[in-house]
């Protein structure tokens, strides 16, 4: 048996060694195990995808990433590869950037563009009072930045907080007056409110602005 064939054999026990330790829950020295395969055979993507799997069951969402990628580099063409690659990023891709948004910001937490894209991102999850946390957070660094003040408007409007809504918007409008979205978005905290002639003047004026919209 030729040294290359033989470290493949090997790598086999280790890889599936390592599975039976993940069966049992030890998840660190499958990790071990699946190392050592991956030493031996570093162009099979089997062990890469399994320690993926587990590095995705401990939260290391990066590292999975990483080894799923490997996976595909070893083996552009194996289905299995691309699956279980699927499977991580329509699991976890969330979880994921959430972990890289927070890692920014501890780099630097001076950052408002990481706090609004971590804002819209736990919004889009429905964690309203996590969003206003970072969205007050990106106004406090950048308070000039419409984008920022409007989506903390928005975000107003949904926690149904619509008195601190109507004057964000009214501030907004102030120094941007031909915000079309930020008329349309003060009438419907307007209507909300139950205020409808308030809310119809700023639906007409968002109108006047664009009569296709």
């Amino acid at each position: 048996m030729s040294n290359g064939s033989k470290n493949i054999t090997q790598a086999t026990v280790h890889n599936s060694r390592g599975i039976e330790l993940a069966d049992r829950g030890w998840l660190n020295e499958a990790i071990r195990e699946f190392q050592k395969a991956i030493e031996l055979d570093p162009d099979s993507p089997h062990a890469y995808d399994n320690l993926g799997t587990i590095h995705s069951e401990k939260g290391d969402y990066l590292e999975a990433l990483d080894c799923y990628l490997k996976a595909i580099h070893c083996e552009p063409d194996n289905p299995q590869a691309h699956h279980y690659l699927a499977n991580f990023l329509a699991t976890h891709a969330f979880d994921l950037s959430l972990l890289e948004y927070r890692k920014a910001l501890t780099l630097n937490p001076d950052f408002p563009d990481a706090h609004l894209n971590l804002a819209l991102a736990l919004s889009d999850a429905g964690r309203l009072n996590e969003s206003l946390n970072e969205l007050t957070i990106a106004h406090q660094q950048a308070p000039d930045d419409e984008l920022i003040h409007h989506e903390l408007a928005c975000c107003l409007i949904e926690l149904k907080r619509l008195p601190e809504a109507i004057t964000r918007l009214k501030s907004i409008l102030q120094t941007h007056p031909t915000l079309l979205e930020a008329h349309v978005d003060l009438g419907i905290a307007y209507t909300a409110q139950g205020f409808y002639d308030k809310a119809k003047e700023s639906l007409t004026t968002a109108l006047n602005l664009d009569e296709n919209d």
